[in-house]
């Protein structure tokens, strides 16, 4: 077997990004472990190492090489998974199955660059599929089902957003993965890659022998796979380590139990260890966990009899009668253990807003039923992904069919206009001799077009000032926020704050579909400062310009919540009126975005109305608090919002 490519760099001779290394080759030994998740920054060897991966792979029984497929950001499901030749069928008289890029990778690799920018519903059918190995195709009333074990290899940069929580269970492993600090690696590196850069094929060359031993091990760890043993001792171990990091559900268990065989194999062990399952628990619990690392309670002690680890197991990892577990939880301070240790993302959310001091912390109030926010009429503009707040024209074969055309984008056969558009041209084709009792030619095949609902994405602006905390009013937007947060969820839609408050504005709550940590952000959102509503806007724009490039088909939905009382501004005149400035350049820019105001100020008998003003400068609604509840709509909004949302 060859391992010399002058265009694949060799895993080899990979410089530092030891764990990410191990990770990788624990997928390829066990495929069905689900998949590994590489999390990190640009330029950090994620598409270097899976490339390199796919060569060390066995050879498959003809005599090729593992396939690599790199699966592209803009295929669709039937390019994906597979789909009946409907152009065949119709020429034919016959099905015949389309292999999709899943079929594709069987025995090889399925890489996915920028996975957290693939559609939801695509992720979620491959990672099926990697778990269980096999892919089942059911197209126009025809069923097939094809192995397809996968090696899959997804990479992103958060930077660009995270993947939906669901999403990220589902992979088996994860793996975080940053520049190199040490000065030596760093220089190796250079060098490597000016070696290769040079001469490929030489220094693939070099590599070989390395590049065979890998392979070797490979090859051994998967063969010697069936037999690895995991004691009960094990087991209780590794439930434990899910149980201190407050993990949901059983998928971490189940795969750190597969990679710590992979592990145990891999180092030439028939038995599983405390070593292997301490090595491999990191991988299963960086995206699973709510601590910013992993927990691990000290292993269970060693035992000479195999066979009696298998029956003590149970008792061994069980807590201590004695209630020394107990007390060990109890001695940091009553209530400790039902809080996970903070992460470093909700450690940031804790930290000192732009004011540079805590303010003060207001509880959040009750939530309540939101009153529908309307939705924007549907556009021309095709749409992926799931939700239900607004209605699009589906890019995929997914939605209902609201009409047809001849234009062919999916290859989503309308039947009925396809026979319809033909029915006219039957008697003069029939002369033309023997066929089909139906004859299809090209021009008479029409697609569907298909509507559906989608997700939208919201942007909280959020006055975080002292004049908040006056009358607690900020209980009262919470309680709001909270309530928008929850009907958000319902639909699917993906969130992001910005708060403003004292000299400045950030973004503490980046794009997420995780309304938990929204929520927790919600509760530790302090009040204090001054009023920068300019600095508040300029950074919303900076944040809807990236979602913008991200995905330019979305329409986010801007909710501003203040009462208007701009103190603090960027230097371009008085305050209230720079902001007004802003906002009306603001709602021009973003002309596809949908703005409400929520006016925080308190009733009374004198009113400023400066949100009133804001708003009309964004030319959006302005609701207050008490507007956003479902049950203060009066019958004439009912009928409005009735008619909004009819299908």
């Amino acid at each position: 077997m060859s391992f010399v490519s002058d265009s694949v760099y060799p895993f080899a001779a990979l410089c530092g990004q030891e764990r990410m290394r191990l990770a990788l080759v624990l997928a390829a030994i066990d495929p069905a472990i689900g998949g590994v998740l590489i999390r990190g920054e640009k330029g950090t060897a994620k598409s270097t190492a899976a490339r390199g991966l796919a060569a060390l792979l066995p050879r498959l029984a003809e005599g090729r090489a593992a396939p690599f497929v790199d699966l592209p950001l803009g295929a669709t499901e039937d390019r994906v998974i597979g789909s009946i030749d409907l152009e065949a069928a119709l020429a034919e008289g016959r099905a015949r199955f389309q292999p999709g890029l899943l079929a594709r990778a069987d025995q090889g690799i399925l890489y996915i660059d920028e996975v957290n920018l693939l559609d939801d519903h695509l992720v979620e059918s491959i990672l099926d599929v990697a778990a269980s190995g096999v892919n089942r195709v059911e197209r126009e009333g025809q069923s097939l089902v094809h192995p397809a074990r996968i090696t899959l290899i997804g990479t992103m940069n958060p930077e660009e957003g995270d993947l939906r929580p669901q999403l990220l269970d589902r992979f088996g492993l994860a793996v975080a993965v940053s520049g190199e600090s040490d000065p030596a690696i760093r220089v190796a590196l250079m060098r490597a890659r000016e070696s290769f850069e040079q001469d490929g094929t030489a220094f693939a060359q070099g590599w070989a022998e390395a590049q065979a031993v890998l392979a070797g091990r490979i090859v051994r760890a998967r063969a010697a796979l069936p037999q690895i043993t995991l004691p009960r001792p094990m087991q209780g171990f590794i439930a434990e380590i899910c149980r201190r990091n407050h993990v949901a559900g059983h998928r971490a268990d189940l795969a750190i139990a597969r990679a710590a065989r992979a592990h145990a194999a891999w180092d030439g062990r028939d038995i599983v260890t405390a070593e292997d399952v301490t090595e491999v628990a990191p991988f299963a619990l960086l995206h699973r966990m709510r601590g910013a690392t992993p927990d691990l309670p000290p292993p269970p002690p060693p035992s000479e009899d195999p066979e009696e680890s298998d029956q003590d197991g149970e008792s061994e990892s069980a807590p201590n009668s004695d209630g020394s577990e107990e007390q060990e939880e109890s001695g940091a301070g009553e209530g400790d253990d039902a809080a996970p240790p903070p992460s470093d993302a909700e450690s940031a959310e804790q930290a000192p807003g732009p004011a540079g001091d805590d303010g003060d912390v207001q509880s959040i109030g009750t939530p309540f039923t939101p009153r529908p926010l309307g939705s924007e009429p549907r556009d021309a503009l095709l749409r992926t992904g799931s939700g239900r707040r607004a209605r699009s024209l589906s890019a995929s074969r997914q939605g209902r069919m609201v009409a047809s055309t001849p234009l062919r984008e999916r290859d989503d056969i309308a039947f009925d206009a396809t026979l319809r558009a033909a029915a006219p041209h039957q008697l003069r084709r029939r002369d033309e001799g023997p066929g089909l009792a139906i004859r299809i030619r090209p021009e008479d095949i029409r697609e569907k077009r298909r509507e559906r609902r989608v997700g939208s994405f919201l942007l909280f602006v959020v006055d975080g000032s002292g004049s908040m905390g006056a009358h607690r009013r900020m209980v009262e937007t919470k309680a709001a926020i909270l309530s928008l947060l929850l009907d958000a969820y319902q639909k699917r839609d993906r969130v992001a704050m910005v708060v403003f408050r004292g000299t400045g504005a950030e973004t503490v709550l980046p794009p997420t579909g995780s309304v938990e940590r929204a929520a927790r952000l919600l509760a530790d959102l302090p009040v204090g400062g001054r009023t920068p509503l300019s600095a508040g806007l300029v950074e919303a724009a900076r944040l809807l310009d990236r979602v913008g490039r991200r995905d330019p088909a979305t329409r986010p939905l801007v909710l501003v919540l203040t009462d208007g009382r701009a103190n603090a501004g960027l230097g371009g005149g008085p305050p209230h009126e720079e902001a007004l400035r802003l906002a009306a350049a603001l709602g021009q820019r973003f002309a596809a975005a949908r703005f409400i105001v929520i006016d925080t100020e308190p009733p009374g008998l004198i009113r400023l109305d400066l949100a009133g003003r804001l708003a009309a400068a964004l030319a959006a609604p302005c609701l207050r608090t008490e507007d956003l509840r479902a049950e203060d709509l009066r019958a004439e909004d009912l009928v409005h919002f009735a008619k909004e949302f009819q299908p």
